[in-house]
């Protein structure tokens, strides 16, 4: 694999908040997962997604038991995995779309058991030579990382760490100390999935967390529609949508491509 990105993982992060604060708004982070419907197919949606003007990608690595997502996306990746998609394949995917023109920050979400598989250095140092700009790991908390922070700090790669509504003022600390590049909040205490309204107490959440950092905090778990990034726009620096864009796919490249238009355009009206 080749194509490094030019900058390092946490400076092409720091770029894309930069970017979005001059432009007056949040950043829109995609997820997407490698492999669905199908590999070529995924792979179209995630350019089509970069021609729609977002900001950074979380790409999805396929795993038999992704505990952090909802339906929708556990649908979407079994459907990968069944189509023979692997670590090393994700990697390859980022590398194609690198060369296709995509220039946006591509952090690669996905679970701990198939990384142990591959292993650690090796995943970071590939990673890093096929373009990413870090990982995201739902299930390997700050405490049990060390392995994975080091491999990711000598390649270069921001790591992410997440905080949910129920999280303590003393894991909101560590991870505001160990966070790259942002700060994954979890607006709800669940799983991934498309929601009819965000949790009344979402604000007070981001507002614990902001008073203890000044890394950027990105919002997921939940948003879907355009009213409701208007909602999280001045709350957060960026916003990850997943389910609804996965479930959009079902349609084909363009209805992608026309909900991201939709959430992208909302984060400009006033």
């Amino acid at each position: 694999m080749s194509g490094a990105r030019e900058t390092t993982g946490p400076d092409a992060l720091a770029a894309m908040f930069a970017r979005a604060r001059r432009e007056g708004r949040a950043a829109f982070l995609p997820y997407f997962p490698i492999g669905y419907p199908t590999v070529a197919d995924s792979l179209d949606a995630i350019e089509a997604l970069a021609r729609a003007g977002v900001d950074g990608f979380e790409i999805g690595m396929p795993f038999s038991d992704p505990l952090a997502d909802g339906p929708t996306i556990q649908a979407a990746t079994q459907v990968a995995l069944e189509n023979g998609v692997t670590v090393g394949r994700c990697l390859d995917a980022v590398a194609e779309l690198h060369a296709r023109g995509v220039r946006q920050p591509m952090l690669l979400m996905g679970y701990l058991n198939p990384l142990l598989a591959y292993g650690l250095e090796r995943f970071a140092r590939d990673a890093r030579a096929a373009g990413a700009a870090g990982v995201i790991v739902p299930d390997l908390p700050p405490e049990e990382a060390g392995s994975l922070t080091e491999a990711c700090a000598r390649e270069g790669l921001a790591q992410i760490f997440f905080l949910a509504p129920t999280s303590s003022p003393e894991r909101i600390a560590l991870v505001a100390e160990r966070a790259q590049g942002f700060i994954y909040l979890v607006s709800v205490t669940g799983v991934t999935g498309a929601r009819d309204t965000l949790p009344p107490d979402l604000q007070a959440f981001i507002a614990r967390v902001r008073a203890a950092t000044s890394t950027p905090l990105v919002l997921g778990f939940g948003i879907s529609r355009p009213e409701q990034v208007q909602q999280v726009r001045a709350w957060v620096d960026g916003f990850i949508v997943g389910s609804a864009l996965v479930r959009a796919a079902a349609a084909g490249v363009e209805a992608v491509r026309d909900l991201a238009l939709t959430l992208r355009h909302a984060l400009d009206e006033a």
